[in-house]
């Protein structure tokens, strides 16, 4: 992640529209899941990998009890999370077997250059009938010099993931697209900034990422918002990110 980018990363998570309406996106999926605890507290135990500086942590907390795993340091600052988090990459062996009964994955796997041995370490850390709850950008048609700049691998479509989920011993119970709204301005994004052009304008723009105007972010935000609760009644068609939700089977 960029230095400024990182700096304000903060900032962007509590008051940034796309934080915002993906948080209660995926707090309504929480509460539908109703994890059964398993932990020696009586607590189902979560895992959120790739958890920065443990922003999600206290709205997690009444779900569970939250560890974290993050590869830079950098982003690792807050004293009430510090000893929850493990600094480290996603490597084999880095998360203990059959520890978790949730375990997120929020716009991180299209970082790993090698999703399928990530998922195979992820399943691995699960209990049998634990979850993950996964968000990823989707749609290769939207791939533009930002995830160039921000050093993606890939973009993915519905069926793509849930082959890729399956093939890691993963039962999928949904794999659905949301933020339907913004494949259009993204679209529009893609064509004033292709891929393989020069990433300075982008990575400016990217370093410079701001909280639009209290107007606009309040529009912004209830519009996802509403986005989020009719795509929960109908599956939209194509969206610019992909929330999956799977299981480790009890028979392993």
């Amino acid at each position: 992640m960029q230095a400024d980018y990182a700096r304000r990363y903060r900032t962007l998570w509590e008051r940034h529209w796309w934080w915002r309406s993906r948080e209660a996106y995926l707090l309504g999926w929480l509460e539908r899941l109703r994890l059964s605890p398993s932990g020696s507290d009586g607590a189902p135990r979560i895992l959120d990998v790739g958890c920065g500086d443990g922003l999600f942590f206290e709205r997690l907390e009444r779900f569970g009890r939250v560890e974290g795993v993050e590869p830079d340091p950098g982003l690792v600052t807050d004293p009430r999370w510090r000893d929850r988090i493990t600094i480290a990459p996603l490597d084999p062996g880095v998360l203990p077997r059959d520890t978790y009964d949730l375990v997120l994955m929020l716009d991180v796997l299209e970082h790993i250059a090698d999703d399928r041995a990530a998922l195979d370490e992820i399943r691995s850390a699960l209990r049998p009938g634990g979850h993950l709850l996964l968000t990823v950008p989707a749609l290769r048609m939207l791939w533009s010099r930002h995830d160039e700049v921000n050093e993606h691998f890939r973009r993915y479509d519905r069926r793509g993931l849930t082959q890729l989920l399956g093939s890691a011993g993963f039962e999928v119970r949904d794999v659905r697209y949301f933020f339907a709204w913004t494949v259009g301005p993204l679209l529009l994004r893609r064509w004033l900034s292709p891929p393989g052009g020069d990433g300075r304008r982008q990575l400016a723009a990217d370093a410079a990422a701001t909280v639009p105007p209290p107007p606009l972010n309040r529009f912004l935000t209830a519009l996802s918002l509403g986005d989020h609760a009719l795509g929960r009644l109908v599956r939209w068609p194509a969206g610019s990110s992909l929330f999956a939700l799977a299981r480790v089977g009890h028979n392993g």
